[in-house]
């Protein structure tokens, strides 16, 4: 193993004169061994503008502080995590997302309700931005003001610290967004920069004119075309153009400024010394800047990651990263770690190709083109784990691949504009009740809003049998995300059957965003029928409890191991995978259509079975027909294991 240079232990020995020597010795093992992948991302992202060796020397002593005044249990915490590093792929791991104030109030209000959550199977608490926003429009949370502070209405960060211990002895974690491509015009940084210091300028991208923006903007795509239209800002203040992806409020910072990264590494630090164990790092794709490119998914933003993942490693090991990088399927796997960066990047992704063909297959009952975009999905890293969800807090972007579309004779922009027709109930005999969000005339593109239950078509039910149908549609969407591996995540209020709210525009600031159709707030009225299986309420909930439970008694379930599409020639409405793992096969049957399909019996013996049993239908034996078939039943989900 190669050590860190003597220089950069004697500056950490420095800061942890006071500790006792078994916390400086655990420091030091901890800094050799992350201290070559410090180094050599620091190379190749500044080596032109800064002394790496230098850079690098910084950035432990920044650790080396952070290490130094973190609190003794979250210290005892980091050696119990170190002891079970595949703690986040424990096929017990279920997320609960949620805006604190939509689901409680304030983070009192949200730890008073933490029974519910542990009803639920949760262990990964996500509550959406927490930390100081922007006043008025805010994109949610987005963009943040102060990135040391709870936003007042939620309560303090005495009160964060609080909910995290009590996560943390419940056995959940605490999950917070970091924003790492921008801060709001309002943060210290920006405020600054346009009372003139040069170096708080330096934070940002800032032009005198229009030449290079407008040579930026010939290959940049805009994200909210209908509010925030081009990428630059023009700020009277610093009589310059400010680059501004997302919003003219929300200014992107340089990462191609060292700086930068080291104020950040402070940031990551003093969150996790606040108890925080997962933090989502909000649009990380667009970290880093290159001219004729889209400026998203550069190789720059895994070597940063690679850095502040490292020191995170030695300051705060419990402490582990979720890339927010909604990218294409073959972009995606990068953020969990191939080649060299295997390991070294986020622990966590998001597999929005999942979510997005769940949708796909449900509205069209065919399961050929899933099939043919997760194949084409490379193999997971072992030591990355995804995030399955059937809905999040944004809108879904109906990210189908031209060319997995054309492999299974589809045109790709005339089936994403299919399913954002069929989900906003636009097509007929649709059962779709969502909206449509951000269409964009020039491009075609159209995206959708909708809480699960509007989109499985409960909204539009007009008799039991179409409430029924929609109720499968909800637990079978469900049962794909448990049943993939990984971190299945649900949205606050899908596990209710929650409706649109149709009042989503009647609060200040949601006018413009439909995607407050579906972050309603809880209503805890309606929860409690929840054990009640004669309501929608009831069996929802407790068909999600179900799949907590189930998934927890499964150890082929570790996302440890790989899900991967099967069979070539099996029924076209039936989508099948298969997880190989040590404790035996696990076989998952998702029927997509409203009728009876068949999965041939045959290939029971070839995966190696010797006694199928349904682990989601309480275990009952697999039962091969005279004719030489199983026959799932409409919108039935089965999860083959051997009794």
């Amino acid at each position: 193993m190669q050590r860190a240079p003597q220089q950069v232990h004697a500056a950490a020995r420095k800061v942890l004169a006071d500790l006792d020597p078994y916390r400086q010795e655990e420091f030091a093992q901890r800094l050799d061994r992350w201290f070559v992948v410090i180094q050599t991302s620091l190379d190749h992202l500044y080596s032109a503008e800064r002394d790496a060796d230098a850079l690098a020397c910084d950035l432990v002593i920044r650790a080396a502080r952070a290490y130094r005044d973190r609190p003794e249990a979250l210290c005892r915490h980091d050696r119990e995590r170190l002891l079970t590093p595949d703690w986040l792929q424990d096929p017990h791991m279920v997320g609960y997302a949620c805006y604190t104030e939509r689901f409680a109030g304030d983070l009192r209000g949200v730890e008073s309700h933490l029974d519910y959550l542990q009803e639920l199977g949760v262990t990964y608490l996500h509550l959406m931005p927490l930390l100081r926003p922007r006043d008025g429009d805010n994109d949610g949370g987005y963009a943040v003001a102060d990135y040391r502070s709870v936003r007042p209405d939620l309560g303090t960060t005495a009160d964060l610290q609080h909910l995290a211990d009590a996560l943390r002895d419940r056995g959940m974690s605490l999950v917070m967004d970091l924003v790492l491509n921008h801060v709001a015009l309002e943060h210290e940084w920006a405020a600054r920069a346009r009372a003139g210091e040069e170096r708080y300028r330096d934070f940002f991208y800032t032009y005198p004119d229009r030449v290079l923006p407008d040579q930026y903007e010939a290959t940049l795509p805009e994200v909210f075309p209908d509010f925030a239209p081009g990428n630059f800002t023009f700020d009277a203040d610093l009589n310059a153009w400010v680059w501004t992806t997302f919003n003219s409020w929300q200014w992107d910072v340089n990462w191609g400024n060292p700086d930068v990264l080291g104020e950040y590494v402070d940031i990551i630090l003093y969150l996790a010394n606040l108890g925080v164990e997962v933090l989502r790092l909000d649009a990380i794709a667009f970290t880093w800047k290159r001219m004729g490119t889209n400026c998203q998914n550069q190789p720059e933003v895994h070597d940063l990651t690679a850095v502040l993942r490292a020191l995170a490693r030695i300051a705060a090991p419990s402490v582990v990263f979720k890339a927010e990088a909604i990218v294409g399927p073959r972009d995606l796997i990068q953020y969990l770690g191939v080649g060299d960066f295997v390991g070294k990047v986020s622990d966590l992704a998001y597999h929005n190709s999942l979510m997005v063909q769940g949708w796909s297959m449900a509205a069209v009952g065919d399961a050929e083109l899933a099939r043919a975009a997760l194949r084409a999905l490379p193999e997971t890293p072992a030591a990355g784990t995804w995030i399955t969800y059937t809905r999040c807090h944004d809108d879904i972007g109906w990210a189908i691949d031209d060319r997995d579309a054309a492999g299974v004779g589809l045109n790709g922009f005339l089936h994403r504009r299919f399913l954002a027709d069929w989900y906003a109930g636009d097509v007929a005999g649709s059962w779709g009740r969502g909206l449509v969000f951000q269409y964009n005339e020039a491009t075609g593109d159209k995206r959708t809003s909708g809480t699960a239950a509007s989109l499985a078509g409960l909204a539009a039910a007009k008799d039991e049998e179409a409430a029924q149908a929609a109720m499968a549609r909800i637990f079978l969407v469900h049962a794909l995300a448990y049943g993939w591996g990984g971190i299945p995540v649900i949205w606050s209020g899908d596990e209710l059957g929650t409706l649109n709210d149709p009042q989503w525009a009647s609060e200040a600031g949601h006018e413009d965003d439909n995607r407050w159709a579906h972050r309603p707030r809880l209503d805890w009225e309606v929860a409690k029928d929840r054990d009640d299986l004669t309501t929608v309420t009831g069996k929802i909930f407790q068909g999600l409890v179900h799949l907590a439970r189930v998934r927890g008694s499964l150890p082929q379930l570790h996302a440890g191991a790989d899900s991967r599409v099967f069979g070539d020639h099996i029924d076209r409405g039936v989508l099948a995978t298969l997880r190989r793992h040590a404790s035996g096969p696990m076989l998952c049957l998702y029927n997509l259509t409203e009728d009876w399909r068949p999965f041939p019996g045959m290939e029971f013996e070839g995966i190696g079975f010797v006694n199928p049993v349904n682990a989601l239908g309480d275990r009952h034996p697999v039962t091969i027909g005279g004719d030489g078939y199983i026959w799932l039943a409409p919108f039935s989900a089965w999860w083959v294991v051997d009794g």
